[in-house]
C-alpha cells in the first residue's frame, strides 16, 4: 500500500496501488505537490529541522491531520556531502537496541515472513486479523481452536497458529497483552502483590472465588479440569509496555518529539504544551524537560453503562491515557488513545476507587524514576520518564478520583473554606 496523493486522502491515508490510481483518475493529484517526499523523494534542505509538507496548512486544518513521512524514509538516515545526518540535523548514535527491545524486533521479524509463499499477508496480519474477527463476534476459544484446526488441513503450506492459546500467547508477546488481577466482591482489597495466594479477605471474610467450597482445580466426571471463576476481577493493560513500543515504530518515535521539534510557541494556545501546567511543570523539573521523549499524560476516567439500559445499574470504569507528546491532530485521535484499565462494578465505585489504582501508581512510580527504552529513530537506549499533568473527569467521577465532596458545602476542591454555600 502507500499513501495516496489525491486531493480528498492528501497523503494521509494508505491504500492500493489499484485504488490510487482509481482516484487519480477521478479528481487528480494535489496541486501543490511538487516534491514527492511521501513517495521516496528526499529533501535536499540541510537547515530545515524536519521535513515539512509542500502544501499550506489549511491543508491539515480540513483534514484534521497531518500526514507522516513512509517508514523506510522516517527510520533510514540521508546521506548529504558524504555525512550522515538524520532528519534532525544531528550525527545519529548507532547503539544496539536493548535485551526488551531486540527480543520485539526478533518476533517481528520472525512473524513478519509470509503466511504462505506468494501471499500479501504476512504471518502476522493474517493472525491479528482472524483474532480480530473472533473478538468481533464473540467466539469461544474452543470454536476458534476448531476453525484454526479446519484452516490448518485445508492449507497445510500455510503457517497458521494450532490453537487459541498460541495466539493470545504471540499476542501478549508484542506487549498488547493484559493481566487479570482478582478483588474483593466488597472492594476491599485486590488479591495482587503480597495478597495475590490469599483466598480471601480476613475483615469481610468473602471468598475470591464464586464457588468457594472447591479447590483451585477441579475435575469434571470426564476428567476434564474446571478452573474456578472469580468473583470480580479488574482487568489491568501495563503500560510500560505500551509507551516503550511508541519508540520501537519508526514513525510514531519522530512524532514524541513533536511538541518540541516542530511546535511554535506563537502565544496562542494550540497544544497542552501552550498551557500554564505544562510550563510551570518543566520550569519545576527542568532535568525531566531536558529530554523531549519523556511522555505528557492525561487520564480520562469515568462510569459508563454497559448495556446501555437505564433500568439496569451494572456500571464499567475504563481508564483511558491521553500522549501529549504527539501533534494536536494525532493526539485526540482514538488510536492513540492508551487503555489502562477496566473495572466492572454493579453499584458504583464511590471512593473504592483507590483499590483499583494501585497497580497503575504503582507503574507510574516506576516511569517516574526512569525505564530503559529503544529509540529507533535515533538508534540509541534512553531512561524514559513519564508524568500525569492532570485528570479528565466531570464532577462525580471528579469526586472519586480526588476523594473529595463535589456537592454540599465546600464543593469547589480548588476554593474549599472560600466556597460560597449559597
Amino acid at each position: 500500500m502507500i499513501l495516496c496523493p489525491y486531493k480528498k486522502c492528501g497523503n494521509i491515508n494508505w491504500h492500493f496501488r489499484e485504488v490510487v490510481y482509481e482516484h487519480l483518475i477521478v479528481d487528480g493529484f494535489i496541486r501543490v505537490y511538487k516534491k514527492w517526499i511521501f513517495h521516496g523523494e528526499c529533501t535536499s534542505s540541510r537547515t530545515s529541522s524536519t521535513i515539512n509538507p509542500t502544501y499550506p496548512d489549511t491543508t491539515y486544518h480540513h483534514y484534521g491531520e497531518q500526514p507522516f513521512l513512509p517508514d523506510f524514509i522516517a527510520s533510514n538516515d540521508c546521506n548529504i556531502g558524504g555525512n550522515v545526518f538524520t532528519e534532525t540535523g544531528t550525527s545519529a548514535p548507532d547503539e544496539e537496541p536493548n535485551e526488551e527491545a531486540a527480543k520485539f524486533y526478533n518476533l517481528l521479524n520472525e512473524m513478519n515472513e509470509e503466511l504462505y509463499e506468494g501471499s500479501k499477508y504476512s504471518k502476522l496480519s493474517f493472525c491479528i486479523h482472524l483474532f480480530h474477527l473472533k473478538c468481533l463476534g464473540g467466539w469461544t476459544g474452543n470454536s476458534f481452536t476448531m476453525l484454526l484446526e479446519f484452516l490448518r488441513e485445508m492449507f497445510s503450506f500455510a503457517k497458521i497458529p494450532q490453537s487459541c492459546q498460541d495466539m493470545k500467547r504471540l499476542i501478549k508477546d508484542f506487549g498488547l497483552g493484559y493481566d487479570k488481577i482478582h478483588s474483593c466482591p466488597n472492594d476491599y482489597m485486590l488479591y495482587w502483590g503480597d495478597q495475590k495466594n490469599q483466598q480471601s479477605f480476613h475483615v469481610c471474610g468473602k471468598s475470591r472465588w464464586m464457588n468457594s467450597n472447591t479447590e483451585d482445580v477441579n475435575t469434571d466426571e470426564g476428567g476434564a479440569q474446571l478452573r474456578k471463576k472469580p468473583i470480580k476481577a479488574l482487568r489491568y493493560f501495563p503500560l510500560i509496555l505500551r509507551l516503550q513500543r511508541l519508540f520501537m515504530s519508526s514513525k510514531t518515535a519522530e512524532s514524541m518529539r513533536w511538541h518540541n521539534d516542530q511546535h511554535i510557541d506563537d502565544g496562542l494556545l494550540k497544544h497542552p504544551a501552550d498551557s500554564l501546567a505544562w510550563k510551570s511543570f518543566d520550569s519545576k523539573f527542568p532535568s525531566f524537560a531536558s529530554d523531549p521523549r519523556n511522555v505528557r499524560l492525561g487520564l480520562a476516567a469515568d462510569d459508563f453503562n454497559l448495556f446501555k439500559i437505564m433500568s439496569t445499574s451494572y456500571s464499567t470504569w475504563p481508564a483511558v491515557f491521553v500522549p501529549y507528546n504527539f501533534p494536536p491532530w494525532i493526539c485526540m485521535k482514538q488510536s492513540s488513545f492508551i487503555l489502562s484499565m477496566i473495572i466492572p462494578e454493579e453499584k458504583g465505585l464511590r471512593n473504592d476507587i483507590d483499590i483499583y489504582l494501585q497497580p497503575l501508581i504503582e507503574e507510574l512510580k516506576q516511569l517516574w524514576s526512569g525505564v530503559e527504552t529503544y529509540d529507533v529513530f535515533r538508534n540509541e537506549n534512553f531512561n524514559l520518564r513519564e508524568t500525569l499533568l492532570w485528570t479528565i473527569n466531570d464532577f462525580p467521577a471528579y469526586a472519586n478520583l480526588s476523594s473529595w465532596s463535589t456537592k454540599g458545602r465546600y464543593v469547589c476542591p480548588c476554593c474549599a473554606a472560600q466556597t460560597c454555600s449559597k
